[in-house]
């Protein structure tokens, strides 16, 4: 690459390093694996950063492959999460910050355990604001694809959630 194509691909990762990391966060549930998403897809798009002729689209090429990552990592049969018997103690908080904090680690908790395909939708629909179309776009699938698997996703969040969060049961 030259030096203007190494400015602007440093000037986007500059913009978009800790939205991508939250995203990844999202998707897999643990730090240190987010950084680890994160600069595949980074170093994915500087690979192909010459190619890209729209770079309007570069957020969804950049989702589309940490998504892609994601799904592909959680295939890996090293990269399991083993479940156990016993939950470790978590400790006490008081105050409306340990109730935010409470809340946010019972839906990654609950995340951790829909299947990867679903989390990925549930996170783009849910936690990114994509609607039907984009979200089809950035995992390169149909929209009624989108539309089953949130739905399954979010059966399977309630689930995994159980009475943690009573805000996201069905009203009926």
């Amino acid at each position: 690459m030259d030096q203007r194509d190494e400015q602007e691909f440093a000037e986007y990762f500059a913009a978009r390093r800790e939205a991508v990391r939250r995203t990844a966060f999202l998707l897999c549930g643990d730090w240190h694996r987010a950084d680890d998403l994160a600069q595949t897809a980074f170093v994915a798009l500087h690979r192909r950063w010459r190619k890209v002729r729209d770079k309007q689209a570069l957020d969804a090429y950049v989702r589309r492959t940490l998504v892609r990552a994601v799904i592909d990592e959680s295939r890996r049969p090293w990269r399991r999460e083993r479940f156990v018997d016993e939950v470790p103690e978590t400790p006490a908080h008081d105050g409306e910050v340990a109730d935010s904090v409470a809340t946010r680690e019972a839906l990654v908790a609950g995340l951790k355990r829909v299947p990867p395909r679903q989390r990925a939708v549930l996170v783009l629909r849910f936690l990114e604001g994509l609607d039907v179309s984009a979200a089809a776009e950035a995992l390169g699938c149909s929209e009624g694809t989108v539309k089953s698997q949130t739905s399954r996703g979010l059966e399977a969040l309630r689930e995994a959630l159980g009475d943690a969060l009573d805000d996201l049961r069905p009203a009926s």
